[in-house]
């Protein structure tokens, strides 16, 4: 009886995490289940609070130059730094599958970034502003070095 009950009781509080959307390509870099007007609308609070701008990344789990970005994003130390003192991130889910666009509200919201291609940067002042769209196609390096160095020169454009 004990180990029924603790074999449903293992079932029951096993992760609900979902699998990732691509499996082949790794873990998802975009939370698929998120809202992402609530993650905007948190960010712009924090960014309120911590003197800092909003930076919206729109891209998809299957997209090559998303995951590449993300990884410049997460682990160039400089763009990691200038994020981390100025900026607040947002990763928003922007695939169209099965029909479905998601986030296509928010997309709109913002002018539909996407006519940019994807990923693409949306970038917000503190109190909601749209400051800029900015394409990330010319951000990207021959290298993981001069993609971060691409990055942190259009960061610096848009420090407080």
């Amino acid at each position: 009886m004990r180990l029924t009950a603790l074999l449903l009781l293992s079932l029951i509080s096993m992760p609900l995490w979902a699998a990732p959307e691509y499996p082949h390509m790794g873990a998802d870099i975009y939370d698929t289940k998120a809202d992402g007007g609530n993650l905007i609308d948190a960010a712009l609070v924090r960014a309120e609070r911590e003197d800092k701008r909003v930076l919206i990344l729109f891209g998809a789990n299957w997209c090559p130059w998303c995951r590449r970005l993300h990884q410049a994003l997460s682990s160039a130390p400089t763009v990691v730094q200038k994020i981390h003192q100025e900026f607040v991130l947002v990763y928003i889910d922007a695939n169209t599958r099965n029909d479905k666009k998601r986030h296509a509200t928010v997309i709109k919201r913002y002018g539909n970034p996407l006519r940019y291609g994807m990923p693409v940067f949306v970038l917000l002042d503190n109190d909601g502003t749209q400051l800029t769209t900015r394409e990330s196609g010319s951000l990207s390096g021959a290298t993981h070095e001069a993609t971060a160095k691409l990055i942190t020169e259009f960061l610096d454009q848009w420090v407080k």
